[in-house]
């Protein structure tokens, strides 16, 4: 591209931002803090002593330390933490016979208003000695800790700290010790209905966030490439107040000869002219954002008008119907107590019997963008995920229908993919999006060279 044309518009692309408006509401940062504390609190006190009574795990012993935090530890945090302080411990006790239920942190401080700290450093001057005094309190059946082969969510107890605990731990407690795999992924994966008023907020923002992106006040054809659309992202999402949890990408498939590679499709090309965003281009955007500890992940397409064009053709419009109905196909299989291979499997069987050739790769999604429960394929694993994949479906989780649908093109000569993902949810009514899902092509054009 000409240098010179190429400051003009990069001086005029940072120059939009103060204008953009955007009609979803982004709270700051402390409102921020106060709803993710008040969340935290209900999860604490009404969620997990429910999902340990459900998993027979009656205590769970997390061991962190400062700038090495177990993923799920920092789900306890409360917003003004950033992270873990020193080497943190929390201990939680349920007793589902007499309903006593303890939180408890083997540290310096409170670990926000719910979890106490309970460290006599006079009596224990060492840690792990204050967590052995806990256990030999409350005489637990099953002390879970956070180790697992199939999540890595669910396996952050490092090394040392596991070998400290299993040295410290009297004899007659080492056989109670246990995986929390199971409390660790019902907790990750089960949302409350005060979040699940929240997260239709967070998807809407992120759809607002592509669709100002697809749009003529961000992309001039035969200026804009894919890789400066990107950085719009991810500043858009900076100058919000908001972070990501994964850099986003953007995709031309195009009337060439050019045919489609996963391996590099979700991958940035830098501002190589091929990049180069062109009218009667098909794009495509994988986006998502963190709000409030709870993420979306969501990928959409865009049609760059030509000339006199008021609309996509119908040859792309149909293409997306393919994969609305490849959605369909795959959310209709969600069942309570089914697996994400079983669900995998008829899915795809559905799908080619319809002659759609499909590829699913779906996943669970909240407190992660890739989050634990049950992992339904992936992109290089159609034929059933070994471990998370074997992991069944419960009621009150979210995914992430993320697959696509290769679709012949007779007017391209070609083959192209219609990727999308989109954020739901699933409980006893069955499954549904959270906002909707997209079912029309976002039309990139205006008066000017239309």
């Amino acid at each position: 591209m000409n240098q010179l044309i190429r400051k003009v518009y990069v001086i005029g692309f940072l120059f939009l931002f103060p204008v953009l408006q955007m009609n979803a509401q982004v709270l700051p940062l402390r409102d921020q803090a106060r709803v993710i504390d008040e969340i935290l609190d209900e999860r604490l006190n009404q969620l997990l002593p429910k999902l340990m009574e459900k998993t027979g795990i009656d205590m769970w012993v997390m061991i962190t330390r400062e700038y090495n935090e177990d993923p799920i530890v920092r789900t306890f945090l409360p917003a003004t933490w950033i992270s873990a302080r020193r080497t943190t411990m929390l201990v939680f006790y349920y007793n589902p016979a007499t309903k006593e239920y303890t939180k408890s942190a083997v540290a310096r401080y409170n670990v926000g208003s719910s979890i106490k700290a309970a460290w006599d450093m006079t009596k224990y001057p060492d840690q792990y000695d204050a967590l052995m005094a806990i256990i030999q309190q409350h005489q637990p059946k099953k002390i879970g800790i956070n180790t697992s082969v199939s999540y890595g969510h669910a396996d952050g107890l490092d090394h040392t700290a596991y070998e400290q605990f299993m040295q410290k731990i009297p004899a007659k407690f080492k056989s109670a010790v246990v995986s929390a795999e199971p409390l660790a992924v019902a907790w990750l994966e089960t949302r409350t209905e005060r979040e699940m008023q929240i997260y239709p907020q967070v998807i809407e923002i992120s759809k607002a966030i592509i669709a100002e992106g697809f749009s003529s006040k961000v992309i001039t054809p035969g200026i804009t490439t894919s890789e400066d659309l990107v950085w719009w992202y991810r500043q858009k999402i900076n100058q919000l107040g908001l972070s990501t949890w994964f850099h986003p990408s953007v995709e031309i498939q195009r009337n060439d000869a050019t045919t489609f590679d996963h391996l590099t499709a979700f991958s940035n090309k830098g501002h190589d002219a091929k990049n180069i965003i062109q009218q009667g281009d098909l794009l495509h955007v994988d986006f998502g954002i963190t709000y409030l500890r709870l993420n979306s992940d969501i990928q959409e397409h865009a049609y760059v008008l030509k000339p006199g064009e008021k609309d996509a053709p119908e040859y792309l419009k149909n293409a997306l119907a393919v994969g609305n109905r490849l959605q369909d196909i795959l959310t209709n299989q969600f069942a309570l107590n089914r697996t994400g291979n079983a669900i995998l499997k008829d899915a795809l069987a559905q799908a080619k019997k319809e002659g759609i050739n499909a590829t699913i790769y779906t996943h669970p999604i909240g407190s992660h963008g890739h989050a634990a429960g049950p992992t339904i394929g992936m992109w290089d694993m159609q034929n059933g995920v070994p471990g998370s994949g074997d992991y069944p479906m419960y009621y009150q989780t979210a995914y992430s229908i993320e697959l696509n649908a290769a679709v012949e093109i007779k007017e391209w000569k070609k083959t192209i993919r219609i990727m999308l993902e989109q954020d739901g949810y699933f409980d006893q009514n069955g499954f549904r999006y959270i906002s909707g899902r997209q079912t029309k092509l976002h039309l990139v054009g205006n008066a000017g060279w239309q």
